[in-house]
């Protein structure tokens, strides 16, 4: 059984045809997904797909593209303590893309994270061209994974020290991304998940196609091969370890 760990379900990929995409899902042996929020108006949107399948679960939380909303509008008491809400995500920095507004991303960011003290939930991080401020403020107060890593070796080994995972995405699969191999065979086994990040990022041989949750396996395939395990074994350890990453999580 594989676990999609992040794929976004409320995007407009699936509208109307989201049961289509849980049977391919299915057929793969791709067997619980983890829909997170990203848009502000999304996050009761994952809440209600979570609440009407129970192979899926939900984190909720809003991008640093929304920078300068209150996070606590849309992450409220009964949002944040719902049976199949398993933690915030995805939040973070964004320096890539939105430049000039660093200080409303920090506050979006810190806001959120203290929603994920108070509530004891881990977090999906979102990190681009960000690496100093992310490491400043991600402290070992917090617990999560790190969502479709594909920064430093430098970032990861802090991270690591502080006790977060590491999600793998199709990314690990394209041919120029050797960089980022090398940094997966160097984390530990048992702090690595999988994900796809759905409907970004189609693993190779899906490479320009809208990707989706059945593709993940591709992902297992290769990071098998970076880590030296054979797929079945790796299978074991990825259910592990989302299961560590995310308690509330049923995988029964």
């Amino acid at each position: 059984m594989f676990i999609d760990t992040h794929c976004h379900l409320t995007d407009n990929y699936v509208s109307g045809n989201l049961s289509d995409v849980l049977d391919r899902a299915d057929k793969a042996d791709v067997k619980v997904i983890i829909c997170p929020s990203a848009d502000p108006d999304d996050v009761q949107n994952a809440v209600s797909i979570a609440e009407t399948h129970k192979n899926i679960f939900a984190t909720t939380g809003i991008h640093p593209e929304y920078a300068g909303i209150d996070a606590t509008k849309y992450l409220t008491d009964a949002i944040l303590k719902h049976p199949k809400v398993i933690g915030i995500g995805e939040i973070g920095l964004d320096y890539h893309e939105c430049t000039a507004r660093r200080d409303a991303q920090i506050k979006l960011f810190e806001q959120q994270l203290n929603l994920a003290k108070k509530y004891n939930l881990p977090v999906a991080i979102h990190t681009r061209d960000a690496e100093e401020d992310t490491a400043a403020i991600l402290t070992s107060d917090y617990h999560g994974v790190m969502h479709c890593f594909t920064s430093s070796w430098n970032l990861a080994k802090t991270m690591l020290d502080r006790g977060f995972y590491f999600s793998a995405s199709g990314i690990l699969t394209f041919k120029n991304a050797a960089e980022i191999r090398e940094t997966f065979s160097k984390i530990p086994l048992d702090r690595l998940v999988i994900e796809t990040d759905s409907p970004y990022c189609a693993p190779v041989p899906h490479r320009g196609k809208v990707c989706e949750p059945a593709f993940v396996v591709e992902t297992a395939k290769v990071l098998a091969e970076v880590k030296n395990v054979p797929l079945t074994r790796l299978e074991d350890i990825l259910k592990q370890n989302t299961k560590h990453l995310y308690p509330k999580i049923s995988l029964d």
